[in-house]
């Protein structure tokens, strides 16, 4: 995925097209926010992200600012390192004091009682960014072939 993105330049990363609320890079930090709010948080563990890869990234919130190309880069960074860390702490069985989830129940239809269903999600979760990611991708790109003819 991230490869995908390397294609596109930093007003495509931002662009919200008409219709959506949000944008990729927005997505990508969705993605990392979640993991580390349902992983983490729900555990009783820190974040290993800081704050400002967790706030603007919450379910429900949408960009309110233009990412330049350095947080953008930190955001694809963060997108790898994170998942290396959560396997690195997943082998330290870190994730021992797990909360259950009731608000990913009412949204997803889903119960997260310990790590092993909140891993199952996020696959899930990321699934369907990744999908909205791919459409967002296709409209910046035919808005940006648009403005070029």
């Amino acid at each position: 995925m991230l490869a995908q993105l390397n294609e596109l330049s930093v007003e495509q990363l931002n662009e919200i097209p008409t219709g959506f609320r949000n944008n990729i890079i927005w997505n990508v930090g969705h993605m990392i926010c979640a993991q580390q709010g349902v992983c983490y948080l729900r555990s009783a563990n820190q974040v290993t992200v800081s704050e400002k890869y967790i706030t603007p990234f919450l379910t429900n919130t949408k960009p309110e600012r233009t990412i330049p190309s350095e947080e953008i880069e930190e955001i694809k960074n963060h997108f790898i390192t994170t998942i290396d860390r959560l396997e690195a702490d997943c082998d330290k069985k870190i994730f021992t004091n797990y909360t259950a989830s009731p608000n990913i129940l009412r949204v997803y239809k889903v119960e997260l009682k310990n790590i092993e269903d909140a891993l199952e999600f996020i696959l899930y979760h990321d699934g369907l960014h990744s999908g909205t990611i791919m459409s967002l991708k296709k409209l910046v790109t035919i808005n940006h072939q648009n403005i070029i003819l």
